[in-house]
């Protein structure tokens, strides 16, 4: 797992590193009870203090992407399905909200805006 962090962003390091994390779960490239870094190894490898890496595992569990058991470490939660797909479903209805506004912005009608989506979607 390759977790980039900055300093010069706005955004805690908390959540630049928890975010990094669903993504590598909604995408796929941690499985479903995949054992998650130690919290030590982990803040040592991103560069930041194992209390940052506590607060991120206990927000994944608290969204549901992770689960502790005691003595053994954080893993990986596919388990709340609805919950992954509610989560995909935001990300798209965020990138669909600045289409439709640019499309408004730039008076390009729905149905046009519609068959972009259709060939785009096809094309990938």
């Amino acid at each position: 797992m390759n977790i980039i962090v900055s300093n010069s962003l706005d955004v805690p390091l908390y959540i630049q590193i928890k975010e990094q994390i669903k993504e590598a779960i909604l995408k796929g490239e941690l499985e479903d009870g995949e054992l998650l870094p130690s919290i030590r190894n982990f803040a040592n490898d991103v560069h930041v203090s194992v209390l940052t890496i506590r607060r991120v595992y206990d927000e994944l569990e608290k969204e549901g992407f992770a689960f502790s058991q005691a003595g053994r470490g954080t893993f990986v939660s596919r388990g709340n399905q609805e919950l992954l797909r509610d989560f995909k479903r935001r990300i798209i209805e965020q990138d669909l909200q600045k289409a439709v506004h640019n499309a408004k912005m730039f008076d390009i009608e729905k149905d046009e805006l519609y068959a972009m989506v259709d060939i785009l979607y096809e094309e990938d």
